[in-house]
């Protein structure tokens, strides 16, 4: 695979595909963190359906749970299970393809859905890793709307303090949540000031939704010696159709029949943009 920003498309499909056959989802932000997940899927992490169970795996905790759609599109894409058992089974009774990460499914470390909880499971998972002499990496996505739980910073001041240079928390920063904007519900002030307070390396990239600048930023992050990783993902909520983009309506929102027409179309004429560039 060569051009992720084609491929990105595909799993933006996908995602919406999932959402409209299991008649809800977190559409908005599924679109703003699918280029993070696509790219530590396929470009930094040593995860695999046939390593999963290696105790050296990277290991991955989506907190932003309820973005599950875009988590199940980027595992089906990298073969731990078939996208059209997703879409097919999707939110219906008893099946395990949940609005929320289920552990029950292969490549799915942790039940995640009550917003703040991942970072402080993660530095569990890291600090059990280095007493162990495990040569992995911690790996786990926030919302920025969920950086207003306290356990968040509690979390930070334990990894900081730990020193855990084997954790890489990313930030999904939209700046939209379900009740608005982030800077009027919880304003947030400089996340580089912030995260620095608590003893992390901060890295802040422009344009969160481009793989080569995060694959650039995950790099980076694998080179800190001493103290834990955040990388800050400036990206834009309902990313890859003006349909969605930078709206909080669309937060949680099944499209339209003429609303689906349309992202289609506009994920593929941006497809065919990124194919020829």
């Amino acid at each position: 695979m060569e051009n992720y920003k084609a491929f990105s498309y595909d799993i933006r499909k996908n995602i919406v595909d999932i959402i409209v056959a299991g008649g809800g989802g977190h559409i908005g932000g599924d679109m703003s963190v699918t280029d993070i997940l696509l790219t530590l899927y396929f470009r930094v992490m040593n995860i695999s359906p046939e390593n999963r169970d290696d105790e050296n795996r990277d290991m991955f905790v989506m907190s932003k749970g309820h973005c599950v759609e875009a988590l199940y599109a980027v595992l089906a894409a990298k073969g731990f299970f078939p996208l059209e058992e997703v879409k097919e089974q999707f939110s219906r009774f008893g099946s395990k393809f949940i609005g929320h990460p289920n552990n029950k499914l292969p490549g799915i470390e942790m039940n995640s859905g009550s917003l703040g909880h991942g970072l402080p499971v993660s530095i569990g998972m890291a600090l059990a890793s280095r007493m162990d002499n495990r040569q992995n990496r911690i790996y786990v996505v926030m919302g920025d709307g969920e950086l207003a739980e306290g356990s968040v910073w509690e979390g930070a001041m334990a990894a900081g303090m730990y020193h855990l240079d084997n954790l890489c928390a990313v930030v999904d920063r939209n700046r939209l949540q379900i009740s608005g904007g982030t800077e009027e519900v919880m304003a947030h002030d400089s996340q580089t000031e912030r995260w620095s307070s608590f003893g992390w390396n901060v890295i802040d990239v422009a344009d969160g939704n481009d793989s080569e600048q995060l694959l650039a930023a995950f790099e980076e992050a694998k080179t800190v010696k001493g103290k834990p990783t955040v990388v800050i993902a400036n990206t834009v909520k309902g990313c890859g159709s003006a349909v969605m983009e930078h709206k909080a309506a669309w937060h949680h929102h099944v499209p339209t029949a003429e609303e689906y027409a349309q992202i289609i179309k506009d994920f593929e004429a941006r497809k065919e943009v990124a194919l020829n560039e």
